[in-house]
């Protein structure tokens, strides 16, 4: 788990540090730094799961270097740390996970935590992390699974979506494209099953005779851990599910 801290005042940024070490689990990674233009000089590729941020800095507000994080890594969570309330509705407009105001506290910080817009597994095992609210996006480790081919994605999507069921091949192609293409449906197939063995969690894909699932055992999905009553689940979910597939629909009752 990777933690940004950024506040230009050298007394405020060593309360937030060590209030944020009090709140989050051992294994967190830090980094923190007064000058948020550094920020982006020295972490372009790094993908940052909370970031707390000053809002009024010299050089960059913390709004501005917000839109930048989320610019390169639109999972991450912004918690604004901040002495005014002025900037509420900025911070609402780029959907920030949460507001702290000064002075922080742990406890006020774990608050924050139990409230994350993108929620973040503390004890992290090596399974699939599935992304269903809003669009659909699969990672492993934090990075974004890519498929060879578009379609692969809406085929493990589907699959995904069925939770489980073994879905028979002549579903998928109706699903998909309303019309017969098996030679492409058997790329596609093989397209997610060498994806998926090169991550090291091939069995997640599961193919017999005409059929294919997932095991839902091997995945960690934000609309499966709804339907199981997670809070942090229930609170994330923002009427949207799977928006760029027309067949998605997510029964929330």
């Amino acid at each position: 788990m990777r933690i940004l801290l950024v506040d230009d005042e050298e007394l405020q940024l060593m309360r937030l540090e060590s209030e944020a070490k009090k709140a989050l689990p051992n294994n967190a990674e830090f980094f923190v730094y007064q000058n948020p233009l550094q920020v982006l000089k020295e972490n372009a590729k790094v993908k940052f799961d909370i970031a707390f941020l000053d809002i009024d800095m010299p050089g960059m507000t913390g709004i501005d270097l917000a839109k930048e994080l989320k610019r390169s890594y639109p999972l991450t969570n912004i918690i604004f740390v901040t002495a005014y309330n002025d900037y509420a509705l900025d911070a609402y407009r780029i959907h920030a996970s949460g507001y702290l105001s000064k002075p922080v506290s742990a406890a006020k910080i774990k608050e924050e935590l139990d409230a994350l817009r993108y929620p973040i597994k503390i004890n992290s095992d090596n399974k699939l992390q599935i992304k269903c609210f809003g669009n659909f996006e699969a990672f492993y480790n934090g990075e974004p699974i890519n498929f060879s081919y578009k379609k692969s994605k809406e085929l493990f999507a589907y699959l995904i979506d069925r939770e489980g069921c073994a879905i028979n091949i002549n579903e998928l192609n109706a699903v998909l494209w309303e019309e017969d293409h098996p030679s492409y449906l058997r790329n596609l197939i093989a397209d997610i099953q060498q994806t998926l063995k090169a991550l090291g969690v091939g069995d997640v894909f599961v193919k017999r005779h005409n059929e294919c699932y997932i095991d839902v055992e091997k995945v960690s999905c934000d609309a499966y851990e709804y339907k199981k009553g997670n809070p942090n689940a229930i609170r994330s979910y923002r009427g949207e599910y799977m928006i760029q597939y027309s067949w998605a629909y997510f029964q929330d009752e």
